[in-house]
């Protein structure tokens, strides 16, 4: 197999459809019960999905009236999964602005060493409206700020990570050494954002450090993607769109001396799936009529920094001329500027584009069956615009069985996935090569020795 389809499972809530919570195919189960999330994990790693992804909001938000919200903290929940799965990668969201550098190094080297080398950082700058006074801040963190923190944040969280040359724990009984200091390094960063000292006091993960996941496709967001991440969640609503997100973001990434290979883009794929098209179409239908108008209204706010569309008249065609321009937005400007994008080509009406939304919130949504689904799948994959799905099934678990059942096998006859995993790390599975130390690797930076001797005495 020359290039490898890579799946990941995008847990949220019942299902990525605003009304899966009230479907029958959702799971019974409370959103604070970790035996729904072991169950859909267990599915994906039966389905030889590469990883497993949560995502994070820092504030409730509005719509828990009528939506199902209010599940498991991520970071948590993936300590809870390592023992319940073997081979799946892990994925969880945490945000560089509201969380110190040095305790995320923590939690997440503890994380891969838990799980043997399989956790990723979904890393986010925390669009949400309300996240900021609940950390102390009397604002929203503007847009342009959250990314300057951002590329900050990398940077010390990837120096505590390298603090520790792979070999710095001797463990050696009979000399009485545990850990040659000589190969454990302070940091002493002063930034603009944060001043952390280090080492980090755990030894270096087995990944190195976890693999770093991406999801904003704002100018910003494209740039910060380019020079760090290594695999990208992306919102598209259409093939064109998506093949010109993903060439440009892989020239991005090679001009400044990336590999094409080492970023994976991944666009959000919500399929309704039936064993007809008409069967899949009926079930969209239903979940649609099972809606609440106040839930999406909210949500479109939220995704246009709170402007206030409750005066439209739901079945009335919307005009561009009835959003603001995506850039004065201080949420997350790619999504606004995807619903703007298709609104000035479809046309709908505010009912129809909440139905639109209500599906996967902006992500490509599609019924039918599954050799329908599949055809999608290879077609954006040979055609340039895609590395593989974030997949985002619109009930949990039924969807996720439907997805693993049947498409998954039709792939496989392709030849475009997996039979079986060949590595055990999330690494392996993406086909990324381990990062060396900073300080300790071939290439390693000349830098002053930082007083370990203390360390030692």
């Amino acid at each position: 197999m020359s290039r490898q389809l890579h799946l990941n499972l995008f847990i949220h809530g019942r299902g990525h459809h605003e009304a899966a919570w009230r479907h029958g195919g959702s799971t019974l189960l409370p959103l604070t019960d970790i035996r729904y999330y072991t169950e859909l994990a267990q599915i994906a790693e039966r389905g030889l999905f590469d990883s497993v992804f949560f995502a994070d909001a820092l504030a409730i938000g509005d719509g828990i009236r009528h939506v199902a919200r209010g599940g498991l903290e991520p970071i948590t929940t993936l300590a809870a999964l390592a023992g319940s799965t073997t081979r799946i990668g892990l994925i969880a969201t945490a945000s560089t602005t509201y969380t110190e550098p040095y305790n995320l190094a923590r939690q997440f080297s503890s994380l891969d060493h838990i799980t043997g080398g399989r956790v990723g950082w979904n890393i986010v700058t925390s669009w949400v409206q309300g996240a900021g006074p609940n950390f102390g801040y009397d604002r929203q963190i503007e847009h342009a700020e959250r990314y300057e923190r951002a590329f900050e944040f990398i940077d010390v969280v990837t120096k505590l990570w390298d603090s520790w040359a792979d070999d710095a724990v001797v463990d050696d009984r009979t000399s009485g050494l545990y850990a040659d200091t000589g190969r454990i390094r302070e940091i002493r960063h002063e930034g603009r954002f944060n001043k952390v000292g280090g080492p980090l006091n755990i030894p270096r993960s087995p990944q190195g450090r976890p693999v770093f996941v991406q999801a904003g496709s704002s100018t910003s967001g494209r740039r910060f993607a380019a020079h760090c991440a290594e695999a990208v969640f992306t919102a598209q609503l259409e093939k064109e769109t998506a093949a010109e997100f993903y060439a440009d973001l892989k020239a991005q990434a090679a001009a400044i001396g990336r590999s094409r290979d080492e970023i994976l883009i991944l666009p959000g794929l919500s399929a309704v799936i039936g064993s007809t098209e008409a069967e899949a179409k009926r079930l969209l239908h239903e979940l649609n009529e099972l809606t609440h108008p106040s839930v999406g209204l909210a949500r479109l706010s939220n995704r246009f920094g709170g402007h206030d569309f409750s005066h439209l008249d739901l079945d009335a065609v919307l005009s561009p001329d009835d959003f603001p321009d995506p850039a004065s937005v201080q949420g997350a400007q790619s999504r606004a500027a995807v619903i703007l994008s298709l609104v000035r080509r479809e046309r709908p009406t505010l009912r129809g584009l909440l139905h639109s939304l209500a599906g996967a919130r902006g992500h490509f949504t599609t019924a039918g069956t599954p050799e329908q689904v599949a055809d999608i799948i290879e077609d954006w994959f040979t055609s340039g615009a895609a590395d593989g799905f974030n997949v985002m099934p619109p009930v949990l678990p039924l969807l996720l069985n439907t997805f693993v059942e049947q498409v998954v096998p039709i792939l496989q006859r392709r030849g475009l996935f997996r039979t079986e995993y060949s590595g055990g790390t999330l690494r392996d599975h993406y086909g990324l090569s381990r990062p060396e130390s900073i300080y300790f690797g071939a290439g390693a930076h000349d830098l002053p020795r930082t007083g370990l001797h203390a360390i030692s005495a």
